[in-house]
């Protein structure tokens, strides 16, 4: 049987989780649905929402969805769901997984890929991060659990953005960016996204061919974002908050997850950048809540692209170098308080 996709569902209290995954278990789309709901102790009313009152743990619906609560391990409850579908009791295509409001997705990401059994069923598709845009600014400021969402996000939406006026969203746009520039962005009202928008977005593949976003080498003036930066007399530049930055309304937000970005010319060479980035994980790996590449490595005619999520990290072998491209490493890590000059100077010392 092929792996089944899971996608993780987050965002902080209040964000329109809940109203996003009811439209996308409601909707007649065809797509048969596993949700887990995610939730700790007592808070969980959102089950109230989703599925009528019953004292069954995991029910099914009557457009083949099918809802799960657990208050326990979400290890058990994944491996739950994958014996009763080879056995033919639960007929579903995907998972997804609605955490609590309050939850760090870090660990529940790991859970696909620490636990052969897990590992063996189901393939980690993306984290979706909702963002509230009244509340964002203050929980952003105020909350590391939100701001640690953002920071693991493949794919932000940002809920409620007709309550505030342009000049705002286009302030938190901006943060969100600097927080986490791998993310794209989407604006929803009351949770109307089309389901190619949730699901198959590749965003995690760590031991399988990973998709290449073709914009992620081209510097952000290409892609037309409002970022500058500086250039160091390095081949790479970075920009950080408050640095060079053309952004009218943007006031300065000291967060403590920021995104770095790295860019070389020169090849990598592998053995010392393996050396190198096996040792940061293993000192800062709680820290790196997402990082992703494509380099350019010594030796090689094809592109190696890289990811992680805290210790863990993968790599694998993209497609060749196109004849006359440009052939150059790019790099973003997105952390909390990460050492940006230890991370510059040690892949400036990978380099051939």
């Amino acid at each position: 049987m092929s792996l089944i996709p899971a996608t993780i569902l987050t965002g902080f209290l209040g964000a329109g989780k809940t109203t996003l995954l009811k439209r996308v278990l409601t909707e007649s789309h065809g797509r048969k649905i596993a949700v887990i709901e995610n939730e700790f102790g007592e808070e969980n009313v959102d089950n109230e929402i989703l599925v009528a009152d019953t004292s069954e743990q995991i029910v099914q619906m009557s457009n083949g969805c099918v809802c799960c609560t657990i208050r326990e391990d979400l290890r058990a409850a994944l491996a739950e769901l994958a014996a009763r579908r080879r056995r033919g009791e639960l007929d579903f295509e995907r998972v997804v997984i609605e955490t609590t409001g309050l939850a760090d997705p870090g660990p529940v990401a790991q859970t696909f890929f620490m636990d052969d059994e897990i590992a063996e069923s189901y393939l980690l598709d993306s984290i979706l991060t909702l963002v509230d845009a009244v509340h964002a600014p203050q929980q952003l400021d105020t909350r590391q659990e939100a701001r640690r969402q953002v920071g693991f996000a493949d794919q932000i939406f940002i809920s409620k953005a007709d309550l505030v006026d342009e000049p705002a969203l286009a302030d938190l746009s901006h943060r969100l960016k600097h927080m986490n520039p791998r993310a794209p962005q989407r604006r929803v009202h009351f949770g109307e996204v089309p389901v190619a928008e949730v699901f198959d977005l590749r965003g995690f593949n760590l031991n399988a061919t990973l998709d290449i976003d073709p914009d992620f080498l081209k510097d952000e003036a290409a892609r037309g974002h409002s970022h500058h930066g500086h250039h160091h007399g390095h081949d790479h530049h970075d920009h950080d908050h408050g640095e060079h930055c053309d952004h009218p309304h943007h006031h300065a937000h000291d967060d403590d997850v920021k995104s770095f970005v790295f860019r070389a010319d020169r090849a990598f060479d592998p053995a010392r950048l393996e050396d190198f980035l096996g040792a940061i994980v293993q000192v800062y790996g709680p820290k790196m809540l997402r990082y992703k590449g494509v380099l350019h490595m010594k030796g090689s005619d094809r592109k190696v692209v890289f990811q992680g999520v805290h210790q863990l990290m993968g790599s694998d072998l993209g497609p060749k170098w196109a004849p006359g491209e440009k052939k150059g490493s790019k790099m973003v890590f997105i952390g909390i308080d990460l050492p940006r000059d230890v991370l510059r100077q040690g892949l400036e010392q990978c380099l051939v």
